[in-house]
């Protein structure tokens, strides 16, 4: 599910799971902060990612940004719902593999599913390209939060 909302906004997912982290209202990730995991929680880590999330929930709007199907938009998707997916995934009985594919394969799923939908809503509805951007970005937001809370339960 992770990918899935990766696949919609890149960098959403892994700046909510940061702030969750750090906020302990992901325990089993907070918990076991060791190694390559330890950035989760940083002040840093939340910043950063939180200030490219809103750029990227921004710049999404814009006339002049490229698809999220073209290369390096997807392969951003790709690279941080494997990342979001294998740290939830090594803090569980789950295998990091395991996550990385699923995260992967997430990915790949919500990004065209993604794309699909919001632009045939955007036809059928005839309307505007800004409503439907901005209910993606509640999707983004409000489903990485939940995954978050369900996973850490």
């Amino acid at each position: 599910m992770i990918g899935l909302l990766t696949g919609l906004r890149a960098m959403t997912p892994i700046a909510v799971l940061c702030w969750m982290t750090m906020l302990g209202r992901v325990p089993a990730v907070h918990e076991s902060m060791h190694g390559w995991m330890s950035f989760v929680a940083n002040r840093i880590s939340v910043a950063v990612f939180s200030l490219a999330a809103l750029a990227e929930l921004v710049g999404d709007k814009l006339p002049n940004t490229p698809s999220r199907t073209q290369a390096p938009g997807l392969i951003a998707r790709i690279v941080f719902g494997a990342l979001c997916a294998s740290i939830l995934a090594a803090t569980s009985e789950y295998s990091i593999i395991a996550g990385i594919l699923l995260g992967a394969f997430g990915v790949l799923a919500g990004t065209f599913a993604g794309w699909f939908v919001r632009t045939r809503a955007v036809s059928a509805l005839r309307c505007p390209d800004l409503p439907i951007a901005l209910l993606e970005d509640a999707i983004a937001v409000g489903g990485s939060i939940l995954v978050c809370f369900v996973f850490a339960h």
